[in-house]
């Protein structure tokens, strides 16, 4: 299996429009146009973290704008979903930390050109319903599955929300066992979805432990399985996974194994056989004599796919948002 680059470039000049930026999300148009999000300021968790967004038209980025923020409180995480009518959903995490953040939600009519006013997806929530930093996925019949995760200070764990009614309301799943006294670490987090086949879902997942870990559900995701490690490394960091419609998964991540290691090279991996084996890792960015962590950081990506292609973003040193169009072979 192969990749093609057929384009790569930065959304904007580094450190140009804040100090430092993270955690961004894409969704493509089916006019070809791309609107990109991510969160900005001063640093992570600063009160002036706002939520930033910018589309590529005609093969150029539009100059980034702030479309989400919180007087006095920071922003986290945006992820970004359109329905089959292409109205835009805009999920966001507001709060001084993940113990405590809620979840906020704006939407737009105009491919992002204009926003709603935002709300809380879920009046009273302390600690983040809907996605949590990987996009939501429609299943075959009809039903939005979005990623989710809640992080104490002694255990991380994940679940999905599961709406039957296109947002209107929403369902958690059942948490996804874990047996936390065989951990290291305090657990998973930020899942990745895709649908095998009709009700049969699964997700792979972030962790303490070295590795990425997986679970499995037959019921549309109202269950799961305990979760179990896969032979792929993780350094306790955000993944993405996309499924093409071929069947094939493209996994973006950063192939390092440990507890809170390093964040470089971020690299892509292709799956034919529903997650069971990968392939050699096609490497995107790689900093092996970085001068501090920042400057070996790429991280956190999103990936969504259109036919052959896969459409990526990804940090960059916290300077600035990677974009990557690639043609898989």
């Amino acid at each position: 299996m192969k990749f093609k680059v057929i384009h790569k470039e930065h959304i904007f000049e580094p450190e140009k429009h804040f100090s430092q930026c993270h955690a961004s999300t894409l969704i493509r148009f089916e006019n070809g146009n791309i609107l990109s999000a991510w969160f900005g300021g001063s640093y992570e968790g600063h009160n002036d973290v706002a939520i930033w967004c910018s589309s590529r038209k005609e093969g150029k980025w539009n100059e980034p704008v702030k479309v989400a923020d919180e007087d006095g409180v920071p922003c986290w995480n945006p992820v970004l979903f359109k329905d089959e009518k292409e109205k835009v959903y805009l999920f966001y995490k507001v709060g001084p930390n993940p113990r405590t953040w809620y979840t906020k939600l704006i939407t737009s009519e105009d491919m992002g050109n204009s926003w709603s006013e935002p709300k809380e997806l879920i009046a009273g929530d302390i600690g983040g319903r809907g996605p949590v930093k990987n996009k939501m996925i429609t299943l075959s019949n009809g039903t939005w599955l979005a990623p989710a995760s809640i992080e104490t200070d002694t255990i991380w764990d994940a679940f999905v929300d599961i709406s039957a009614d296109q947002g209107k309301t929403w369902t958690k799943s059942e948490m996804v066992p874990l047996n936390h006294d065989l951990l290291q670490g305090k657990g998973i987090i930020q899942p990745t979805l895709w649908e095998s086949e009709p009700g049969k879902v699964h997700m792979l997942l972030r962790s303490t432990e070295g590795f990425i870990y997986r679970s499995d559900s037959d019921d549309c995701g109202m269950t799961w399985c305990e979760a179990y490690p896969i032979n792929l490394p993780n350094n306790n960091s955000g993944i993405d996974l996309v499924k093409m419609n071929d069947g094939r998964l493209v996994l973006v991540y950063n192939p390092v194994g440990g507890n809170w290691a390093a964040r470089t090279p971020i690299a892509c991996s292709i799956s034919s056989d529903n997650g069971k084996s990968w392939s050699e890792n096609f490497i995107l960015d790689h900093n092996e004599n970085p001068i501090d962590r920042k400057d070996g950081e790429f991280s956190y990506p999103a990936v969504i796919a259109e036919e052959n292609r896969v459409y990526i973003t990804y940090t960059w040193k916290r300077q600035t948002i990677a974009y990557w169009e690639l043609e898989v072979l």
